[in-house]
């Protein structure tokens, strides 16, 4: 959720650090700071909203530092103010510390460090673990008051700390969110997210849960809780500094919305044999081979992967002919679960870092599963954990709601199909060959489909005031249904709803009258003319329709003859793989509307990128 950046070398490190925290503005959040030391001084500066408001004040009384740290918070414990801004420090104004998560028993260490003399001006949780580092520094080293300090700490954190008295060190400890290092020549970063660090380095350490690391311009140590020390091998990110630019579009949620295409086409490439008929998914490793036991896939996501999940689902079952069932990572541990050693446990997520979809992916293994990931960060925590992993090439998503990672979940996911299918004999090679040959054709398609980009713009100023919306959808574009709500209510603040449209009659017709926009997906195949019988109901009861259709569909626009009522047609793709499509008009009508509307698309109030705690 929040922001980290840290760093330490021969450059001023205020510019690097502001630079870090733009390039995580996505992630959410309310207020921002940094701290710098220069010849043994601390300097620290923080502002209430966005960035801008920091780079102002530091405009106005400038900072100079060899080494410091950033953030840019998302308030939990206490509201959002200059006061409760990270960084946080000590009483002796000597130490530092900026943390993403939640100290759980952040109370009573604080009457007990209260009590001891300690003077809180804060009303957060992270100050807490700033006076309780202090409480155990005396002679000893910042490494080793942080490592005396995290065993009396319940929760989870990512903690960078800097002490004066330690010149060009930074310590930092992960149990939860996301921490990286990032590898330099003769300097050295920590960051929330690898985005931050891409205009410095492409060659990151991921720390895992229980990770200290001591970080110097010459030498990055790594140690457990108890000062062990552990290895962890450097992971080289392809991702281009490029890709998380704007590259001349508005937003950077319209540039991935373009960007589709070829993420798709990037997570297809190198695993399908179009004269074989096959799919080669070698990169699982171990777990490529122990597929075949399985007899029953669980898939585990959350947000827009939950509904990449459904169409898994939907996928594994027609292509695959194996049962395949959808549960919310946050749902998964509060039921008893039915997990077998012929479970296959799909773990579903963009940053790899969701914490309710890794808490249910270890109950799932710890139940004996066969744990595979889909996942977009190689060297993610998802990805460590993970018997083997199926990579998306969506390279970096800025914009908090999802649509290339999406679209390139689906790749992920159709391509496991297809794999399960030869596997288990339920897929012959022939007809495998007839839908990867559709399947690669699909790229070409949602560019055309994303020719609409201007039409849609155009008739969003219809939608822009309205108040509620309803998607409908059948079959695997039930889901599509869903995750068009989602997008709209995401970044344009207006309810809508996502249903099944063979449900509409059990309550949602009640809503229907001529001020909500209805939309219907209806591409050809077998739910085609039950779609039809829907936009019937719909237009009975005067509602406004906005249908997608397939090109050349000669019967929905018998039923839309009123000028309110809006076509958008795509490009016809086989029936598995139409999803991959159809989503698109829904993605720009969400963003197009949300602008009209005049939001913050790329960082809508009260989301963030990752969610990083539950």
């Amino acid at each position: 959720m929040c922001g980290i950046v840290g760093y330490v070398g021969a450059r001023d490190a205020v510019p690097v650090i502001i630079e870090g925290l733009r390039r995580l503005e996505y992630r959410g959040y309310d207020s921002a700071g940094i701290a710098v030391v220069d010849d043994s001084r601390l300097q620290r500066r923080r502002s209430v909203g966005k960035l801008k408001n920091l780079e102002e004040s530091l405009r106005a009384e400038p900072l100079r530092g060899a080494f410091g740290v950033g953030h840019t918070r998302w308030a939990t414990h206490g509201r959002p103010s200059e006061e409760n801004a990270h960084p946080h420090q000590d009483c002796q104004g000597r130490l530092v510390v900026v943390h993403n998560g939640i100290i759980e028993n952040h109370l009573p260490l604080k009457a007990r460090l209260a009590a001891s003399g300690h003077r809180f001006v804060t009303q957060t949780d992270t100050e807490v673990v700033a006076h309780l580092v202090e409480s155990h520094l005396g002679a000893g080293s910042l490494e080793q008051a942080v490592r005396q300090a995290l065993p009396e700490m319940e929760g989870i954190y990512a903690l960078v700390l800097l002490d004066t008295r330690e010149p060009q060190t930074l310590v930092a400890a992960r149990r939860g969110p996301p921490l990286v290092v990032g590898l330099g020549e003769g300097e050295h970063f920590l960051a929330s997210d690898v985005p931050a660090l891409l205009p410095y380095t492409r060659d990151f350490i991921f720390l895992d849960d229980g990770d200290v690391a001591i970080v110097t311009p010459g030498a990055v140590r790594i140690t457990d809780a108890e000062g062990r020390a552990v290895s962890r091998r450097p992971q080289r990110i392809a991702w281009d500094p490029v890709q998380a630019e704007k590259g001349g579009y508005r937003h950077f949620m319209l540039k991935e919305i373009h960007e589709q295409p070829r993420a798709v086409r990037d997570t297809l490439l190198g695993r399908i044999s179009l004269e074989e008929g096959e799919v080669h998914l070698e990169e699982l490793g171990k777990a490529a081979e122990e597929l075949r036991r399985a007899k029953r896939v669980l898939l585990l996501a959350c947000g827009t992967s939950w509904h990449a999940a459904l169409i898994g689902k939907y996928l594994l079952e027609q292509v695959s002919q194996v049962p395949a069932e959808v549960d919310y990572g946050s749902e998964f541990r509060y039921r008893t679960p039915i997990v077998n050693p012929e479970t296959l446990a799909v773990a579903i997520s963009q940053s790899g870092e969701t914490a309710d979809t890794l808490a249910a992916f270890r109950e799932a293994k710890k139940l004996g599963a066969l744990p595979i990931a889909i996942c977009n960060v190689q060297g993610s925590m998802l990805t460590r954990e993970a018997e083997g992993t199926l990579l998306t090439h969506a390279g970096p998503e800025i914009g908090v709601a999802s649509t290339k990672a999406f679209t390139s979940q689906l790749a992920a996911l159709a391509l496991l199909a297809l794999h399960l299918g030869r596997l288990r004999g339920t897929l012959t090679a022939e007809r495998c060959r007839e839908l990867l040959q559709s399947l690669a054709r699909v790229p070409h398609l949602m560019e055309n489909a994303l020719q609409a980009s201007a039409r849609i713009e155009e008739m969003s100023r219809f939608f822009a005031q309205a108040q509620d919306f309803l998607f409908l959808g059948r079959g695997v574009n039930y889901p599509i249904a869903l995750e068009g709500a989602l997008k709209l209510k995401e970044i344009s603040y207006i309810h809508a709803e996502g249903y099944p449209a063979g449900e509409m009659k059990h309550g949602p017709i009640a809503l229907i009258d001529e001020n909500m926009p209805v939309v219907a997906l209806c591409p050809p195949g077998r739910t085609y003319e039950k779609m039809l019988s829907n936009v019937q109901e719909v237009k009975a009861r005067g509602g406004r329709l906005l249908a997608i259709t397939a090109q050349g569909d000669r019967e929905v626009p018998k039923i839309l003859e009123q000028p309110s009522d809006i076509i958008i047609d795509v490009p016809p793709v086989e029936e598995v793989w139409s999803p991959l499509v159809m989503v698109l008009p829904l993605q720009l009508l969400a963003y197009h509307t949300a602008v009209r509307a005049g939001r913050d698309v790329d960082q809508p109030r009260n989301l963030a990128k990752s969610v990083t705690v539950e």
